[in-house]
């Protein structure tokens, strides 16, 4: 298998740009390449865009990542001030404003993260020593970039973050999915709250949504259910109603607690199960268990009176899902069918409803 190419984050755009500026308000000389130390220790080297005197732009590569800002000008402009001081940071255009309390930054600062601006005033205090300086970062087309992000759900309006904790750029992986939900939950957990809904998409969401009303917080998991359960106990969540179609939930009726086809299937062998359970003759499950998709095995179980599993399923996974949370959270499951209608509910779901809904 090819290896996939790393790239450089937008923070390390950001301490590029702002370095090349400072440089060359201080040498009068604008480098053609500067140097960017990442918080891993791994030096980059970027080609700087010169705009005017103090104003610098870096292009963002993602590498092999489907990063939406690759290939964006992240651009810097360096204002020195007379006199030893601070260096402040200012969102220009494309840059979103944190609106949701819960961020590692206060309600009202441009979305330009902790680890970007101590990586940029470390960078100019090479530069400047103590001087004082104001940084502001634009990234032309960053509000309509921003809604194709995660920014809205989490309050950041108006445009794009400029995030990086490492200064790299990993291709997209397990681990960053799982630590961008974690960016999320911590959000809602900051703003304490202990109840929660967690969904595999934006589809179950309307879903969910249309069925009982609006929620105080909402959450997609994608496949990553028994990692998000684990983590919402660990910072005190004690609700948690968990939705979606019942061809990926399946699977949590039997202890697979990622969804993902490449962890583990078992759907059909589980729904032959609970039909057995229920009576099924052998043809029957025969049938069901030679079925390709979900969907399928759904008709045959209709046609054959054996809806009662689903109910049943739902049961199993909340079981299974509480034990994931070690008694400590109550978990309601929801199954919906292939037309987004509820199918089937755990019996504990109206009373985890209660705490999840608004």
């Amino acid at each position: 298998m090819k290896k996939l190419r790393e790239g450089f984050s937008t923070g390390s755009c950001m301490t590029g740009g702002a370095a090349a500026a400072a440089l060359w308000l201080t040498t009068g000389t604008c480098p053609e390449v500067v140097e960017v130390e990442t918080p891993i220790g791994r030096t980059l080297y970027l080609d700087v865009i010169p705009k005017e005197k103090g104003v610098c732009g870096i292009v963002k590569d993602a590498g092999d990542d489907p990063d939406v800002t690759n290939g964006s000008e992240v651009i810097t402009k360096v204002e020195l001030l007379p006199e030893d001081g601070a260096i402040t940071f200012v969102g220009g255009d494309g840059i979103g404003t944190v609106t949701e309390e819960g961020l590692k930054l206060p309600v009202g600062e441009p979305a330009i993260n902790p680890v970007p601006r101590q990586m940029t005033e470390r960078a100019l205090r090479k530069i400047i020593g103590d001087r004082g300086a104001v940084v502001t970062v634009s990234i032309p087309g960053g509000e309509e970039l921003a809604k194709k992000t995660f920014n809205p759900r989490l309050g950041v309006l108006g445009g794009l973050s400029v995030l990086g904790t490492t200064g790299i750029v990993r291709p997209m992986s397990e681990e960053a999915m799982k630590d961008s939900l974690l960016v999320e939950l911590d959000m809602y957990a900051r703003q304490g709250h202990h109840a929660i809904l967690f969904v595999l998409g934006t589809t179950g969401e309307n879903a969910l949504k249309a069925q009982y009303g609006e929620f105080r917080c909402i959450l997609q998991v994608s496949n990553y259910i028994g990692f998000m359960i684990e983590e919402a106990v660990e910072r005190g969540f004690t609700d948690i109603l968990i939705g979606g179609f019942v061809g990926k939930l399946v699977k949590v009726a039997s202890g697979t607690m990622n969804t993902h086809s490449h962890v583990a299937d078992g759907r059909l062998e589980t729904i032959c199960t609970h039909a057995a359970l229920h009576g099924a003759s052998r043809d029957v499950i025969e049938r069901i268990y030679s079925c390709v998709t979900t969907k399928a095995a759904m008709k045959i179980v209709e046609e054959e009176g054996l809806t009662d599993i689903w109910k049943d399923m739902a049961e199993r996974a909340s079981a299974h899902c509480r034990k994931t949370a070690h008694g400590m959270a109550r978990v309601g499951v929801v199954f919906l069918d292939a037309e987004n209608r509820v199918l089937a509910e755990s019996a504990n779901v109206p009373e985890v409803l209660n705490a999840v809904r608004r």
